[in-house]
């Protein structure tokens, strides 16, 4: 039975309630008059809501003990707490203070969190090093190859990588537009909401002046990404700001892009340090070609930093950039081959696949 929640109540303006607050959260919700037209679903939702009045009933039914309960009362009092305990429910809300909390638990429900997509963050250790090109070519080659893949721009003053994939005038929501977000965010949703092109999906930055974003807004958006794609990949900057430090901390592994230079390999020494208090798998990767002949294997060794590998500059991207034509550059070359090599050597699976699996 493909329902996320259960609710069990003769109260029509209870039903009408929990009704909304799943339509809120695109939850699918079925209602119950009492236990004996619940039974045969009892078991099957993530969730099952018990509205205060039914509680005696559902208690004297016998219905087999299980997780997921909730008693809805219109108070938190003594008696409803007992009402709880005997319908084995874990948790107590009371209308309409926790209306948030039941609107996060309906989404929970119709979206469990069995498969988290992996998430990856890219950092330069210098300007203009091409963090942003390799943080958009591993996107591309990602949603080449399958996945559902969401490319996440961590910087609002870098231009926007929406505008180097050619994705600028495509319709859809940007940071600004979802700046005050609270709560749980339905994965579904993001991913229809923001601008794509194939498996590949943008959360990039508007033309002008950048807008503020709450940080609460920034983890839920993170938490829908993690939930509805298959690989997360963050252009984070040098200095990371709120989302970028938010993206570090949720990410499974960030790559530290350090060209083949003195200069640069002593500043990604400092950068190293920095990122390791907010990011738990720091890799190396080393750009070539060096102009003062520096091997990637003096590179590892100065930095003492795990190296995911090494590519060479391609110069046809800076061009392709200009002209916002980078998923068509990428197509073959130096970074393509290096992209493929490091998500291979990541084993993801698509999201059909892992939901197949689970």
């Amino acid at each position: 039975m493909n329902i996320a929640a259960l609710i069990i109540t003769a109260d029509p303006a209870v039903a009408d309630g929990l009704l909304r607050l799943a339509a809120a959260a695109d939850a699918h919700a079925e209602v119950a008059a009492g236990p004996g037209d619940a039974r045969a679903a009892w078991a099957w939702p993530a969730l099952v809501l018990v509205g205060a009045d039914a509680a005696a009933e559902v208690a004297a039914a016998g219905l087999p003990r299980r997780g997921g309960v909730v008693l809805v009362a219109g108070a938190a009092t003594p008696e409803a707490y007992q009402a709880a305990v005997r319908i084995g429910a874990q948790d107590v809300a009371v209308l309409p203070d926790h209306e948030q909390w039941l609107i996060d638990a309906f989404a929970a429900a119709g979206e469990p969190d069995a498969n988290r997509a992996t998430t990856l963050c890219v950092v330069g250790s210098r300007g203009g090093v091409g963090a942003s090109v390799l943080s958009a070519a591993l996107g591309l080659a990602a949603a080449g190859s399958g996945l559902r893949t969401l490319l996440v721009d961590a910087d609002p003053l870098g231009g926007g990588v929406d505008l180097m994939l050619g994705l600028e005038g495509h319709e859809g929501a940007r940071w600004p537009d979802l700046a005050e977000r609270n709560g749980r965010l339905n994965a579904a949703t993001l991913r229809d909401t923001l601008p794509s092109a194939g498996e590949l999906s943008v959360l990039s930055w508007r033309r002008g002046e950048s807008a503020p974003i709450t940080d609460a807004a920034v983890l839920s958006l993170l938490d829908a990404a993690a939930r509805g794609f298959d690989l997360v990949v963050a252009d984070v900057p040098r200095f990371p700001g709120d989302i970028g430090r938010a993206a570090l901390r949720a990410a499974d592994v960030t790559f530290l892009l350090v060209p083949a230079e003195v200069r640069a390999t002593v500043a990604a020494d400092g950068l190293a340090a920095a990122l390791r208090r907010d990011t738990a798998d720091l890799r190396l990767v080393v750009q070539g070609p060096s102009p003062g002949g520096l091997t990637p294997g003096a590179v590892t060794q100065a930095l003492g930093l795990p190296v995911a590998g090494a590519y060479e500059r391609d110069r046809r991207l800076p061009a392709a950039v200009e002209e916002g034509g980078l998923a068509r550059a990428c197509r073959r070359g130096p970074l393509a081959d290096f992209c493929a090599r490091l998500l291979a050597d990541l084993a993801l699976q698509p999201y059909a696949y892992r939901e197949e699996a689970a």
